[in-house]
């Protein structure tokens, strides 16, 4: 589910930036109002929002969801294991062919140890 949210993150994000490059800004049609009549009033045209803006707008919305939704699988991560421990499976028995058992730490067995 993670990696989904990601992806849909990603293409957002990249959809987003491809649109606002692709629009122009409210003020570059101030220099038409002034001389060549392309624009209609001082700092553009003022209806409804055109079909960029608007799939922008959405697009960002979407990728502020998909940020919560990153943030909030971060946070509540479970234990995984590593590669090394699903590899190597726990043995919760001795095998047949092991060390036998270090003696007890008491002090009988440290006085062996320390040489005269």
């Amino acid at each position: 589910m993670e990696t989904f949210i990601w992806i849909i993150h990603v293409v957002a994000a990249i959809t987003v930036i491809v649109l606002v490059l692709l629009q122009h800004g409210k003020g570059a049609d101030m220099g038409a109002a002034f001389g060549s009549g392309a624009s209609g009033s001082l700092f553009g045209a003022s209806g409804s929002a055109n079909f960029l803006s608007r799939t922008t707008g959405v697009l960002a919305a979407l990728f502020f969801v998909t940020s919560l939704g990153l943030t909030y699988f971060s946070g509540h991560k479970t234990e995984t294991k590593g590669v090394m421990e699903r590899a190597i499976p726990a043995q919760s028995s001795k095998p047949a062919g092991s060390a036998p058992a270090m003696p007890a730490n008491d002090d009988a067995s440290k006085a062996r140890e320390i040489p005269e």
